[in-house]
């Protein structure tokens, strides 16, 4: 099978090309070349900047049995992947979405299932963080309507998966490591406003898994498809059993945003689960047409952690410089709650 992955590089799309090469198949990468790949003379390269409207150009007609598409972002993305591939040079196309489509939609149901998609969107809001991740959600939007569009209209044969947020080996954002090094470094854990949401993630190799199964099958031509894990703890669950796993204390202090907020300190940045964009789906059409089957949490958390322990970064994540600040803030809270009981 000759398949095309636009992105490939990182993360999934990583794990992805080396899935299907390790199944046989060609594969040709289209990016813009700025992120390095191991991958060697094993795949062909297309080099092509989306953002300048080249697409079309760069593929020069060729044809592929499937593309999975990890970079597209837009409207725009998506009207310049069906008219590139559409007229038959593409025999399956699949774009990677986000639960994030459900997040911007007014009174949307949690856990979002596929029916779901439908109706009316919230304003845009005021703040920049929160309009940052509302943009993301709407755009992904107008690229998953020019696809439909293009089904609709020509036949285009897309498939639409939805996912939230991804943990993983080689996560770039390094979202869980966030949690294992303050885990491990022996202080307190700062948990904005307590932890007590629920989480429901999904395993990287998942998603992998149900791409590789699903390419080529017509049945989900037309159709958007959530894949996510079943489990849903909550954040303080979810922390503690990741202390379990590493054998450490959780030493989990609960504290509201505000507070971490008046110290500088970036709440999301330190605790990436505590983002109030994260979305929560509900996969059972992907069970039930796909026969997607996930992971269970404590066997997916294990491998990644012991992937994390076994190729420590010499850098610290993201969020990590306020740590001190982290620390005085969870003693003062401390020493408040120790006070009030004199």
């Amino acid at each position: 099978m000759r398949v095309l992955v636009l992105g490939g590089t990182r993360f999934m799309g990583h794990f992805l090309v080396y899935r299907l090469l390790a199944a046989g198949h060609q594969v040709t990468l289209l990016n813009r070349g700025a992120t390095p790949d191991a991958f060697g003379d094993r795949v062909a390269r297309v080099r092509c900047d989306r953002a300048a409207g080249d697409l079309a150009q760069a593929l020069g007609g060729r044809e592929f049995d499937a593309a999975v598409d990890f970079t597209a972002y837009t409207a725009a993305d998506g009207r310049a992947a069906a008219q590139a591939l559409g007229g038959g040079r593409i025999g399956h196309y699949v774009m990677i979405s986000t639960g994030s489509v459900y997040l911007v939609r007014e009174a949307c149901p949690r856990p979002s299932r596929e029916r779901d998609y439908d109706g009316s969107l919230l304003p845009e809001p005021a703040g920049e963080e929160d309009r940052a991740a509302w943009a993301y959600g709407v755009n992904k939007r107008g690229c998953e309507e020019e696809i439909a569009a293009a089904w609709q209209r020509d036949r285009f044969p897309a498939t639409v998966l939805r996912i939230p947020m991804v943990n993983g080996e080689r996560d770039p954002y390094r979202r869980l490591d966030r949690y294992i090094v303050r885990m491990l470094d022996g202080g307190p854990l700062l948990v904005p406003d307590g932890g007590g949401h629920a989480v429901r993630h999904v395993y990287s190799g998942d998603v992998v898994r149900a791409i590789v199964k699903l390419l080529l099958v017509p049945s989900t031509f037309g159709e958007a498809y959530n894949l996510c894990m079943d489990e849903t703890p909550t954040l303080t669950e979810l922390l503690e059993l990741i202390a379990s796993q590493l054998g450490a204390p959780a030493r989990l202090a609960p504290i509201p945003s505000a507070a971490i907020r008046a110290r500088g300190i970036d709440p999301v940045a330190m605790s990436p689960f505590s983002d109030r964009w994260m979305s929560m789906l509900d996969p059972a059409k992907a069970r039930a047409e796909l026969g997607f089957q996930h992971t269970p949490l404590r066997r997916w958390l294990e491998t990644v952690i012991t992937s994390l322990l076994a190729n420590p970064r010499s850098e610290p994540p993201g969020g990590y410089e306020k740590r001190a600040e982290e620390i005085a803030l969870a003693a003062e809270l401390a020493g408040a709650a120790g006070g009030g009981g004199r």
